[in-house]
């Protein structure tokens, strides 16, 4: 994450590949290169670059590939389809968005990225003890490793019925007869993770050399939600609450909702006050497609990916974008539901109309509907300028969690009833102009959907609140099979891990 302002990246980017080769194909094929292990981590600069790798993964997992985890959510729900060029093109998002996936067909990367996080994690974990540094330090080093082990799990366990649970290294041995653990193993783990790391990690951080790094506000955040997704409402209510402080207002953590919507999806205004826990991107390692794709690419994938076709600005009020390839188009009923609410423009890029008006042009991409996902559209005036391929480069941040998100959670985890549910509904849209309305779990789930357009949350929202089946039956969503992704077959090969019985045959 290069504005962790951390320094050992190139270094890092050589012993990475040799410590964790590993993990390059989770169970897959034999470990390499673990004996580096025993002369790394000597002293506390190695375990700062071991800390670096841990968080490496976020952005890759996020929204730093071509199935990252905000375009591969956006495509399986009722507000997007997959798009792009063609029924293949990205396949793992087609798959996803007709609901055709099995084991050879869908997504592995988050599967992958994911455990490639853990084992970093848990090297890491496994070697602190004995590095001679700061114990303070060691302590908050080993906090963050536990809340981004944490977060990886989340997802995995959010997307897979069934997972191994890992919490030491594995030596090449044991890598083929790890087997899978209960969910309720699984989420007690993240909890204790999560739980240990809040009462180490520091309640701020020094922007200009420690953005992106995890706060004690950012693990409670993730507890509160991960509370939220078992159905532990009281709980998920009481870490929300401290996260979230007085509706409308400043949290003890310097928490507080932005005045301008819009301004929440400019490129330079990252870590801003409103965001809990971000991804960050950058444009300055000049990545391009004949060395640093895909190891070695910071940049913001869904930037390039959700701009439209050969875009061409005609009027001099026209949008001033870059083209991209035109993946999630933004599908009819969810434009409806926004066209007459002030997060439209900073939401949607309606560019059925633009044309229309003979204001712009594009080439319509497959399943277009002329309707886009602006919160990350590219603009010219953001392009990469320097080497390497632009396509790579985009450099807006991408929010994991961000105060408005956990404000719906808050009030969803209250049961959506009570004063503290509608103050907190109330300041979600107050912020954007919009009067009260009663609050209720329709209310909390509609504003979530309005609120949260594009960001990757919408899935997960249907799955947990029971309305998948019906929202999603019209594209091939079965009820049972499909609020869980296929073991990747690759993963299954050789090893003991049994595939979801949904998905055998």
């Amino acid at each position: 994450m290069k504005n962790l302002k951390f320094k050992y990246l190139c270094l890092l980017g050589l012993i990475v590949g040799a410590i964790w080769s590993c993990s390059e194909d989770f169970l897959e094929v034999e470990a390499k290169g673990q004996f580096l292990t025993d002369t790394y981590y000597s002293n506390q600069n190695e375990a700062f670059g071991g800390l670096v790798a841990v968080y490496d993964m976020l952005r890759t997992n996020s929204s730093g590939a071509f199935d990252n985890l905000i375009l591969l959510m956006n495509s399986g729900s009722d507000d997007h389809v997959a798009g792009g060029g063609g029924e293949s093109d990205v396949l793992q998002l087609q798959v996803f968005s007709n609901y055709t996936m099995s084991a050879t067909n869908a997504s592995s990367s988050i599967w992958t990225d994911s455990y490639k996080g853990i084992f970093r994690a848990n090297i890491l974990l496994s070697k602190l003890p004995d590095v001679p540094m700061d114990e303070n330090l060691k302590a908050q080093y080993t906090a963050e490793a536990k809340a981004l082990r944490a977060y990886y799990y989340f997802n995995l366990i959010r997307l897979y019925k069934s997972i191994p649970l890992i919490t030491e290294p594995l030596s090449s041995d044991a890598i083929n007869s790890v087997v899978q653990s209960s969910r309720e193993n699984v989420y007690q783990q993240i909890e204790n993770d999560l739980i240990s790391a809040k009462a180490a990690l520091p309640d701020f951080r020094d922007l200009s050399t420690e953005a992106g790094r995890f706060t004690k506000g950012a693990a409670q955040a993730l507890l509160g939600k991960v509370y939220l997704y078992q159905g532990k409402g009281s709980q998920a209510a009481a870490e929300l609450a401290v996260v979230n402080g007085p509706a409308g207002g400043t949290s003890q953590y310097g928490y507080r909702l932005l005045d301008d919507f819009n301004s929440l999806w400019m490129a330079d205004n990252s870590f801003n006050s409103e965001s809990i826990m971000e991804v960050t991107h950058s444009g300055l390692v000049n990545a391009a497609w004949d060395w640093a794709w895909p190891n070695g690419l910071e940049g913001n994938m869904v930037s390039q990916m959700v701009g439209p076709r050969s875009y061409v600005g005609i009027a001099a009020d026209a949008p001033d974008l870059n083209s991209g390839w035109s993946f999630n188009p933004i599908l009819p009923e969810l434009y409806n539901l926004l066209k007459d609410d002030p997060r439209f423009d900073a939401t949607i890029l309606d560019l059925k109309t633009l044309k229309e008006e003979g204001k712009a042009d594009y080439v319509p991409g497959y399943q277009d509907t002329g309707y886009f996902l602006k919160k990350f559209a590219a603009l010219n005036a953001d392009k990469h300028t320097g080497g390497g391929n632009f396509e790579l480069n985009w450099g807006q941040n991408s929010y994991i969690i961000r105060l408005a998100d956990t404000y719906l959670m808050e009030a969803e985890a209250l049961g959506g009833t009570g004063s503290r549910a509608q103050d907190l509904l109330d300041a979600v849209r107050a912020r954007v102009g919009l009067p009260s309305v009663p609050v209720s779990m329709d209310a909390i789930m509609k504003e979530r959907r309005l609120e949260l357009a594009g960001e990757g949350q919408r899935w997960f929202d249907l799955v947990r609140s029971g309305q998948a089946a019906s929202k999603l039956s019209s594209r091939g969503f079965i009820a049972g099979k499909h609020e869980f992704f296929p073991i990747p077959f690759g993963e299954l090969e050789n090893t003991s891990l049994q595939q979801d019985p949904s998905y055998s045959n």
